[in-house]
């Protein structure tokens, strides 16, 4: 089965056929006549025992056999390309490298390093999809994702990117017009700025002598991703909590203040760069990228001196965050 030059014509065929949406279609793409696509496809089909395309008078839809057969298609025609072009290169990495990122690590530690990688690897071509949700790598055709938090038990091969702290920050102009945060319970009367998306509505962790406290939020502002949170709080809207690496230029310029740093839990956030983990080499354009990152692009470097949690509860503000 392996040696048959058959079967990867198939299978180019099929995601021609999955990519246009109709045997017409993949036929003027392909070069074969509509019948000759037809009978490729059916052939597939017997050959696997599982119908892959649902065909009606006016549309071709994928069944969910044929959907994930696309998935799996896709990336074994990406690595078959990239092996070639690393070949034709003389192995030097070459060709595309889709990174799926938070838009906070996009803006403070992937672009400003990104010139410098295009400048070692001049045969690679980088797109970079935003978003702080979590993305399934194969559906969204990606080759890497940088991710925040502990990695859970998965089909994921991660690589570190060292780990940062969140402090809790707000504008000059606001702490100027609503006054000093004296406590941790004065957040309840507070204008919050929060994450809208369910896994980042969390409590936020403080520290209060000897005891860890989560602190339940209710955010009057709320946004999809940290870049956004970020730039609420730099507009003077509220009190936010963001990463580190994300703010420590705005604290150092004077655009955020630091609120009860004496307070603040310590907990470390570690950030990873992953890939699906499937089996073979590494091809060398996705290894040179995790290299460089694990580089250049960590988010903060090792601390040393953290102090080990004390007991820990919980606290739910008795007013509404709705502004003071």
């Amino acid at each position: 089965m392996l040696g048959d030059p058959g079967r990867l014509r198939e299978m180019e065929i099929f995601a021609m056929v999955a990519s246009e949406g109709s045997f017409s279609a993949a036929a003027r793409a392909s070069r074969l006549s509509p019948s000759a696509v037809s009978k490729t496809i059916a052939r597939l089909e017997q050959r696997l025992g599982v119908p892959l395309v649902m065909r009606t008078t006016r549309a071709l839809t994928l069944t969910a056999e044929g959907r994930d057969l696309q998935l799996r298609v896709v990336a074994i025609l990406a690595a078959l390309d990239s092996a070639e072009r690393e070949a034709a290169a003389g192995q030097e990495p070459a060709g595309p490298v889709h990174i799926s990122t938070s838009a906070s690590y996009a803006c403070h530690r992937l672009y400003p390093v990104l010139p410098q990688l295009l400048a070692l690897y001049p045969q690679l071509t980088v797109k970079v999809s935003q978003t702080d949700e979590v993305v399934d790598l194969l559906e969204n055709q990606a080759d890497l994702a940088i991710r925040a938090g502990e990695m859970p038990s998965s089909g994921l091969v991660a690589r570190s990117l060292g780990s940062t702290r969140r402090l809790l920050v707000a504008a000059p102009a606001y702490l100027e017009r609503e006054g000093p945060l004296p406590s941790v319970e004065a957040l309840a009367g507070c204008s919050l700025i929060g994450f809208s998306y369910s896994r980042r509505s969390r409590p936020w962790p403080f520290r209060v002598g000897d005891r860890l406290i989560d602190l339940e939020i209710l955010p009057r502002l709320q946004a999809s991703d940290g870049e956004g949170v970020r730039q609420m709080a730099l507009n003077g809207l509220g009190i936010a909590r963001l990463a580190e690496f994300t703010v420590a230029g705005d604290i150092a310029a004077g655009r955020l203040v630091e609120i009860l740093p004496d307070m603040n839990a310590g907990e470390d956030e570690p950030f990873h760069a992953v890939r699906l983990g499937l089996s073979g080499e590494v091809p060398s354009r996705l290894r040179v990228v995790l290299d460089f990152l694990a580089d250049h692009g960590r988010v903060d470097p090792k601390r040393a001196g953290a102090r080990a949690p004390g007991p820990r509860s919980s606290v739910r503000p008795s007013l509404p965050s709705t502004g003071r």
